[in-house]
């Protein structure tokens, strides 16, 4: 036997204590998060047993509930910290929190400091946001607070601190944090906030400059003002940081950003038509693409808006929200608005319960994955909005349907995951307008190493030095409706698929281009010529503008598509528009397509990754055991109803592989599949595909 000494005890300890120090919980990505937001009545009732029971039953491991902010959901002893009136049991949370630890469940606590009580606003209304007309932005008695004042940047950190020396939470979830410009429960503007702190801290900032009243991207002042934003947002999330991390590490910090928080959160949500059966797939493969350090957890919300609480999303929805989920590597969230006990729209349970049992029967298959995609589509922030996401979202789909896997990567990340972007085959930049000098950089030296650039609609308007230099081009009219107009797509080496078409009809811009310095044109744009009546249309002469540009790089191959591409198929889904885009991939990266081939429908959603077993003995590591095949079949989604999916049978599948697979399996019927390996691809055939499946290739 080994003799001890007092130094290998001294290592042993020091050992175990960096070990825990390094599991932090969150990491191991297996979240099963049900948030019950919690109106200020269900308080009164809410029983602690009831709600630790049926967060068991739905094989939930993470309670996401309310704590303070805009109301205390315990008894603060803190003058500014309104308290829930309508609370009976005092101990209600430190309840909650003791027995979901008694049961294994993590507890993260809800703050929102966006909004005080009206008695706190009437003794401080210097704490609260005012707009450029002297307006208050009020829900009921609730009055909207100034980021800047002193109740975010005193206080709150105060209410922070209280609850975690008086409850054991193992997590805290930041509400709506930020700027607000607008009533969101009225769906009404108000503007930029002229609150006097806000004046004050824009000026020390900027050196002098008066806070701006509207926003104008056309404006420096406004420019500066977007930073002085940033800056302040960060700095609040970095002085919580300390301040939690400083009480207990393990303490986990989540929101909506990315700075100095551990879990990034994101929601899919159902808001106007046309409905989008990809959120839960954009949200967690773009976050977690451009933020690779960070646990994406991605929410399902079962609201169908603000002003439709007590109503629920189709379940079907639901479903695909939530395989979506762990297919692209998040965890399982769903936000209810209360505890499961009453619940006033019950359909979703069952779904809910289905998959989160799917999820934790399976564990080791999910959280921790590396893409296969050789494709980036560059992103339009964390919540596109507007036109800019119709183009994108037309160019997501565009390639969902067509089976070819890709990445989606937020524009202000572009240069600080420059040796990843440089891996690319094929870059494509959907109506982005605007990128930093960091972008602009890694852009320029990634073209130059042999990544292909596709850029669409308006994209780099702003920067007219570095269109010419990358695609050859000139701008003479970005904006033209093109209503009327046609493409020609008569280079038939080219464009393939249009072997019957001589004519492709066009709606939306239509920019006008010089492309005099580009290598080749392709795509001449015809004239919107004789309408009607019928006797007499014609005169669809070519303009000498073309939708199409190509400029040659030494390794790779730079287009310019100065066309509302991706809106037009978004919003209207003719496939010939699609094609352009599927010819266009053909020619600069042909092999796209090399990495999945089936028969499946284009409404049966592929999302390949590689991935590593999220078992304890790997937490610290990343294994290479193989790839999954998750597919979520979305033919029961009409456009603006979900309806049960359909099964699919026999679906062929012929997957690139650099290894010959020891087996591979269905998640969901746990049986083996006969497959084939050969010339670096393993070929298997799935033989019913009903909502969802993972189909296992292991080394």
């Amino acid at each position: 036997m080994k003799k001890i000494t007092l130094l290998g005890i001294y290592c042993l300890i020091l050992s175990s204590v960096f070990a825990q120090k390094q599991a932090l919980w969150w990491k191991q990505n297996n979240l099963r998060v049900i948030q019950t937001n919690l109106p200020a009545y269900e308080a009164a009732t809410l029983n602690p047993d009831s709600l630790v029971k049926d967060l068991k039953d739905f094989s939930a491991n993470t309670l996401l509930i309310n704590a303070g902010g805009i109301m205390a959901f315990f008894p603060s002893k803190l003058p500014f910290h309104y308290i829930n009136p309508y609370m009976k049991n005092n101990n209600m949370l430190g309840e909650v929190v003791r027995k979901c630890h008694e049961n294994n469940i993590k507890v993260i606590v809800r703050f929102d400091f966006s909004r005080v009580h009206e008695s706190i606003f009437k003794a401080h209304p210097d704490w609260c946001y005012v707009s450029p007309k002297g307006e208050r932005i009020i829900n009921t008695d609730m009055y909207v607070v100034s980021i800047n004042a002193p109740y975010v940047q005193e206080c709150a950190f105060k209410i922070i601190e209280e609850v975690i020396d008086r409850f054991p939470i193992d997590g805290i979830f930041l509400n709506m944090p930020g700027y607000q410009v607008n009533n969101p429960y009225e769906g009404k503007y108000h503007g930029i906030d002229q609150n006097e702190a806000d004046k004050k801290r824009f000026a020390e900032f900027s050196g002098g400059l008066k806070l701006p009243t509207e926003e104008n991207k056309a404006d420096s002042i406004f420019q500066k003002y977007l930073e002085f934003k940033k800056f302040t947002v960060e700095d609040w999330a970095e002085r919580l940081n300390k301040l939690v991390k400083s009480k207990n590490e393990q303490i986990a910090i989540c929101t909506y950003f990315d700075k100095h928080v551990d879990i990034i959160r994101h929601e899919s949500q159902t808001n106007s038509l046309p409905y989008w059966p990809y959120s839960a797939s954009e949200n967690v493969n773009s976050a977690s693409t451009s933020f690779p350090t960070h646990i994406i957890s991605n929410s399902s919300i079962q609201q169908i808006s603000f002003q439709s609480r007590y109503n629920a999303v189709e379940p079907e929805e639901v479903g695909i929200r939530l395989y979506e989920n762990i297919a692209n590597g998040s965890g399982l969230d769903i936000s209810m608005m209360g505890d499961m006990r009453g619940y006033e729209d019950e359909r979703n349970f069952g779904v809910i319960k289905k998959i989160y049992a799917h999820h934790k029967k399976h564990e080791q298959y999910f959280g921790k994955y590396t893409s296969i995609a050789k494709i980036a589509i560059i992103a339009p922030g964390s919540w596109p909005s507007g036109l800019p996401m119709q183009e994108y979202r037309g160019i997501q789909l565009m390639l969902k349907e067509a089976h070819i896997p890709f990445d989606l990567i937020e524009d202000s990340q572009i240069g600080h995951l420059s040796e990843k972007i440089k891996q690319y085959k094929l870059l494509i930049l959907p109506d982005i307008t605007y990128l930093n000098s960091a972008s602009i950089k890694t852009l320029r030296e990634a073209s130059e190493q042999g990544v292909n650039l596709i850029a669409t609609n308006t994209t780099m308007y702003d920067n007219p030095a570095l269109l010419l230099e990358l695609f050859g081009a000139k701008i003479i009219s970005k904006d033209n409706e093109g209503s009327g107009n046609y493409l020609s797509p008569a280079n038939k080496e080219l464009f393939k698929r249009f072997e019957k078409q001589k004519m492709l009809f066009w709606k939306f811009n239509l920019g006008k281009y010089d492309f005099s310095e580009a290598d080749t044109v392709f795509l001449p744009i015809l004239a919107k010529g004789r309408p009607g009546p019928p006797e007499i249309i014609g005169g669809h002469e070519p303009t000498g503008f073309y939708g199409m540009g190509v400029k040659v790089k030494k390794q790779s191959k730079n287009i310019l598509l100065p066309i509302n591409l991706g809106r037009l198929y978004y919003l209207h889904g003719y496939e010939e528009h699609k094609n352009i885009l599927l010819d266009v991939i053909d020619y600069v990266f042909p092999e796209a397509n090399e990495l999945i081939t089936t028969n499946a429908p284009e409404r049966v959603e592929l999302i390949l990754q590689k991935y590593s077993r999220n078992i304890v003995e790997n937490e610290q590591k990343t294994t290479n055991d193989g790839m999954i095949l998750h597919l979520v079949n979305l033919t029961g989604f009409s456009g603006n109803t979900y309806f049960e999916p359909l099964p699919v049978y026999k679906l062929d599948f012929k997957i690139k592989a650099d290894f010959k697979p020891s087996k591979v399996f269905s998640m969901v019927s746990e049986k083996p599949i006969k497959f084939v390996w050969k010339d670096g691809y393993v070929k298997f055939q799935l033989n019913q595909l009903n909502a969802f499946d993972g189909v296992v290739i292991d080394r």
